[in-house]
């Protein structure tokens, strides 16, 4: 516990999410399985967000004219649709593959996942947030894009933007620590990402590096919403315990109702690890990791420049009232004077080159994969269409109004 391969640190805890992540591969559905609060009870291996676990099944929509409903493939998309390639990442739900419309030739990453598995133990409701999210009109240069999501009897299907720069984490364990002014571009265009989505009143409640992934240029690209909390206005909190453990903010440890500011405590403690090699409170003994966040002083290693300490400093507060961004916001971190280099319109619109090149000869480089992955062959069922009368009653009405499909001109370029 607390060490998983090659990377060094992680897992923490239960060693279910090994083979996410680093070891666990690029877009996850989080590690959402870990030790909580030692006053909890020893089972700790249970899903941190309880109030949509085994939440009644999402009610079909028909307001947009977009979402196909029914057990069977949306007519629009189906797995033959697809030629898959490589698997790229897997969980406990099922695989990521990268794949080639046939069609077009387009590549994307694809999400399948097992419906007997995510109701088996009662995950439909995160699967449809994360949709949810995908849907709602959610657009930033620096968050991933859900192109299209359907569904067969027995399987989800996400259609998502195919990114192969790799994770954030893959390049820190690698590398161990960024100089300052690339984990400023980094966490720059992060905060961009978690600004616009406060915007739309979501809270990500799930950054880390592993959610974090490079574009083959090495532009940001964060993905994994099955944590976001919708509809939270800047003045309102919520209460759910969730996260992951090196990065849960104080007051979700202590379990007190929060706002969006544990967004920011989140960017800081990711910010703390670009710099220094670990989050800023991590300990391999999950209680005793705890029980820094919660009570230990910051401590902040030698070499940085005092713009950088201040940041952290005002990021990782314990206090959420008194962190930075908890008033006014992403324009607190704009105009924090660590972030005085960037111009952010210019940022917005990838003008900025980035600090690294992750240099990808092209979508068929999987360089930025584990070999565990890519090395694995690719499950022919994956591809079928399976005739819908074998369809369980029961995972169908789970997941009706999944199936989506955009309308041509909502397409983003590719």
């Amino acid at each position: 516990s607390g060490v998983a391969g090659p990377w060094g640190r992680r897992c923490l805890g239960c060693g279910r999410c090994r083979g996410w992540g680093g070891l666990r591969g690029q877009w996850s559905l989080s590690c959402l399985l870990f030790p909580v609060p030692p006053e909890t009870p020893p089972d700790h291996c249970h899903r941190m967000d309880s109030s949509l676990a085994g939440a009644p099944s999402p009610q079909p929509s028909r307001a947009d004219g977009n979402v196909h409903l029914g057990p069977s493939a949306n007519p629009n998309a189906r797995p033959t649709d697809f030629d898959f390639l490589k698997v790229i990442g897997k969980g406990n739900y099922g695989k990521v593959l990268l794949a080639k419309h046939k069609s077009d030739g387009t590549f994307y990453a694809v999400k399948v996942l097992q419906k007997k598995s995510i109701l088996k133990k009662k995950e439909q409701g995160h699967i449809m947030a994360e949709r949810s999210v995908l849907l709602k009109n959610v657009r930033h240069p620096f968050l991933v894009g859900l192109r299209y999501s359907f569904q067969t009897p027995e399987k989800l299907y996400f259609v998502l933007d195919y990114v192969n720069g790799g994770e954030l984490f893959f390049h820190l364990q690698r590398e161990r620590r960024f100089l300052e002014p690339r984990a400023r571009f980094y966490a720059a265009e992060v905060a961009s990402a978690i600004g616009y989505l406060h915007s739309l009143n979501i809270i990500y409640r799930d950054l880390k590096p592993e959610n974090i992934l490079l574009d083959c240029q090495g532009h940001v690209v964060l993905t994994d919403f099955g944590l976001c909390k919708e509809g939270v206005e800047p003045e309102e909190t919520t209460s759910t315990f969730c996260g992951t453990p090196e990065y849960l903010a104080p007051e979700v440890l202590r379990k007190e109702p929060y706002d969006r500011a544990v967004d920011w405590w989140c960017l800081g403690a990711v910010l703390y690890e670009m710099l220094h090699g670990l989050p800023p409170f991590y300990s391999q003994d999950v209680s005793q990791m705890y029980e820094n966040i919660l009570h230990q002083p910051l401590q902040i290693p030698g070499g940085r420049t005092v713009a950088a300490c201040d940041l952290l400093e005002g990021l990782l507060h314990k206090d959420q009232r008194q962190r930075l961004g908890s008033k006014a916001d992403f324009l607190e971190i704009k105009n924090h004077v660590f972030f005085s280099p960037i111009n952010w319109d210019d940022l917005y619109h990838k003008r900025l080159t980035p600090p690294f090149n992750p240099n990808v000869a092209g979508p068929a480089d999987l360089k930025n994969f584990d070999p565990e992955f890519t090395q694995e062959a690719v499950s022919k069922s994956i591809g079928c269409t399976p005739d819908t009368v074998a369809s369980s009653s029961g995972a169908s009405s789970a997941f009706l109004g999944f199936s989506y499909a955009q309308e041509d001109d909502d397409l983003l370029d590719c």
